[in-house]
């Protein structure tokens, strides 16, 4: 059994239900399988969070081989911000390229990754598969329009992409005060509907699924996949900062075959 092979399995890893072209290959980590132990214990694959870094360089070198990946994931330095960065093999990337919250590109050698543990993975294509993109999508991003950002970047019309939700804290955990639900109603005053009353005064169950799905059809995305995990309250197959607080991260990746 090879290393990758001793790390990962079928059951490690979620496969996006959604009609994307054959040319478009996609893929959600989850805390199943890795190296990682203690709070980490599982397939973290991140670097920040105060896991071993050998422990996190053998997850990521174990996904390479096991995705056979046609290139190393460009990982963000995720900062809850609206900016996207094209990955387009250039090796003159602006020096805080890698400060940003989505990537997306049009070349089969570059894998747009983004991680978490709550927030919402978002991952998109066109109908030609000429086009991928990954965007991280915590509440403050997508109430300042990372969606949108990482619709706008790329070049194809919004009708022709399908989105996919990847796993994220569920509408029946996600706890926030008033003034979260006050950013988004501000917004979009439709979006009341997306909270629920938690029952101490000023606070609600936030529905991020839901919230993301109206800022995508707002934006011009129909097609929306995915959308029914709960990385709070499945301890098992997902890593949750808000239930935990010190914990690994899962990877959502998205690239183009050749």
């Amino acid at each position: 059994m090879s290393v990758a092979q001793a790390l990962l399995s079928p059951a490690s890893l979620l496969v996006p239900d959604w009609p994307a072209p054959a040319r478009v290959a996609a893929v959600q980590t989850t805390r199943i399988g890795g190296a990682g132990q203690g709070a980490y214990a599982g397939f973290n694959l991140a670097t920040h969070v105060g896991d071993d870094p050998a422990h996190v360089a053998a997850n990521r070198a174990a996904l390479r081989r096991y995705l056979q990946l046609p290139g190393e994931p460009h990982w963000l330095d995720q900062v809850h911000g609206t900016q996207a960065v094209h990955l387009s093999g250039d090796a003159r990337l602006p020096a805080d390229c890698n400060a940003r919250d989505a990537a997306w590109t049009d070349q089969p050698a570059q894998v747009c990754v983004v991680m978490t543990a709550d927030c919402l993975p978002v991952l998109f294509c066109d109908d030609e598969g000429r086009c991928v993109a990954a965007a991280h999508a915590g509440w403050r991003g997508l109430a300042d329009g990372v969606l949108e950002t990482t619709i706008a970047a790329l070049p194809a019309a919004p009708q022709r992409l399908m989105a996919w939700l990847g796993p994220a804290i569920g509408p029946a955990a996600f706890e926030v005060g008033s003034e979260v639900r006050a950013r988004f109603v501000a917004d979009d005053a439709g979006s009341a509907a997306c909270f629920a009353p938690a029952g101490a005064p000023g606070q609600y169950f936030a529905d991020l699924y839901a919230l993301a799905q109206r800022r995508l059809h707002r934006s011009g995305v129909a097609r929306v996949y995915g959308g029914q995990a709960c990385t709070l309250t499945d301890r098992e197959r997902y890593f949750s900062f808000r239930r935990d607080r010190v914990c690994g991260r899962m990877a959502s990746l998205i690239w183009l075959r050749p």
